[in-house]
């Protein structure tokens, strides 16, 4: 790995990145095409790596949340690289030849993989020889299209049956965006009743449009499509649930420090102020230490009773606590960071929130979770790095405490 290294190290790049300034356009362009190649031949490294990782480890599906934590990137992208590494390392020997000539990079290796992913071993091997000649140097969009079509040729009986397990794998993923938005998407949708859903977005967004709404027709219909999911007949607003953290002052006016809103992130102040001033919501009062910004206690003037211990730790904790995911901690289970079996209590101190995927990880062979007194949670992997997840303050910490 020390080549490697050498290869990539921070010198070597300050030499090249230094020579590009003095590149004609063609020159530039070959660069690029050159620097593109190299970036494919090091994803087969990586591949190779996450595939010897995997069958090290039997295929345990902790993988992919390990992977996910030292390559700093998202879940799906994690069992996409490590489901990618097993084919490619086992069941697709020439496409991975083509990521070491340069010729496929990895985001067209993994379209390779998930087309041809439901194949038998044997049904794998000969659709890879196919596209050995067929995708080198084509876009993504073209080798997915080109693996699927080979794919289908290969086993025309499990297509059939494909097409029906695929659309069994149906489900609904939520995407946060920046500042405010986020997008909601039926994934794998019978293709017949995606159509019709549409169908009668559009009409509603269109009728909505000729009574003189000032609305674009994508504005009417992404608010068309929400109204609908919240019951209501679409073009009127409907009553939701939310957890929005928002200081005092924030809401008075007195400053525009931003807002947090639970699963989404942080939003503009004035956005805070529209969403807390709707006509159905709730407010509640919630103290906090005011030296970390931690919470310390919920108020009780609450229009609904609350939910004692249960509803602290949900409040305190906001998403679930395994660094990088962010399920709102209303759809997370209350864990013990240290086993009920093992001497845990059922206190604030050791209760924690994991989503039912995280919860289960935690009692995976080799993970380690330890909960600090100042909340912080320390998880430590199977290969033995450390992790640490604290519970963001409600406002920033401050120097001292105001006198009282």
């Amino acid at each position: 790995m020390a080549l490697l290294k050498e290869i990539t190290s921070a010198e070597a790049l300050r030499e090249v990145n230094a020579s590009l300034d003095s590149l004609a356009d063609n020159d530039s362009m070959d660069a690029a095409i050159a620097a593109s190649e190299g970036i494919a031949r090091l994803e087969a490294i990586r591949f190779r790596a996450l595939g010897r990782l995997s069958r090290h480890r039997d295929g345990s599906s902790s993988v992919v949340q390990e992977v996910a934590f030292a390559l700093s990137v998202v879940d799906g992208h994690a069992a996409g690289l490590v489901s990618t590494a097993e084919a490619l390392t086992t069941r697709l020997p020439r496409t991975l030849g083509l990521l070491d000539q340069g010729k496929v990079g990895g985001y067209g290796a993994m379209k390779v993989a998930t087309a041809t992913a439901w194949l038998s071993d044997e049904d794998a091997r000969a659709v890879d020889a196919v596209l050995e000649d067929r995708i080198p140097d084509r876009n993504s969009d073209q080798i997915r299209k080109a693996a699927n079509h080979a794919a289908m040729m290969a086993d025309r009986d499990g297509a059939s049956r494909r097409a029906e397990r695929n659309r069994g794998g149906r489900r609904v993923t939520v995407r946060q965006g920046d500042t405010g938005v986020a997008s909601i998407e039926v994934e794998d949708g019978p293709a017949e009743k995606v159509a019709a859903a549409y169908t009668r977005i559009d009409r509603e967004a269109r009728a909505l449009r000729a009574d003189g709404e000032t609305r674009t027709l994508d504005q009417l219909r992404a608010d068309v499509a929400l109204d609908l999911l919240l019951g209501g007949q679409g073009g009127k607003s409907e009553r939701s649930e939310v957890f929005l953290y928002m200081d005092l002052n924030t809401y008075l006016g007195l400053n525009d420090d931003p807002a947090e809103m639970a699963g989404h992130g942080h939003i503009p102040a004035s956005l805070a102020r529209e969403i807390a001033s709707g006509a159905n919501t709730v407010l509640r009062r919630i103290i906090t230490d005011p030296l970390s910004g931690q919470v310390l206690d919920l108020g009780r003037d609450r229009y609904r009773p609350t939910a004692g211990l249960d509803e602290f730790v949900r409040v305190r904790d906001r998403e679930c606590r395994r660094p990088g995911c962010h399920r709102v901690a209303q759809a997370c289970d209350l864990d013990h960071s240290l086993p009920w079996q093992h001497g845990g209590h059922t206190s604030d101190t050791e209760l924690i929130d994991l989503c039912r995927r995280d919860h289960r990880l935690k009692d995976e062979p080799g993970w380690n979770y330890q909960l600090a007194s100042d909340g912080t949670l320390t998880i430590t992997t199977p290969t033995g790095q450390r992790f640490d997840s604290t519970p963001p303050p409600l406002h920033e910490p401050r120097d001292e405490a105001p006198p009282f």
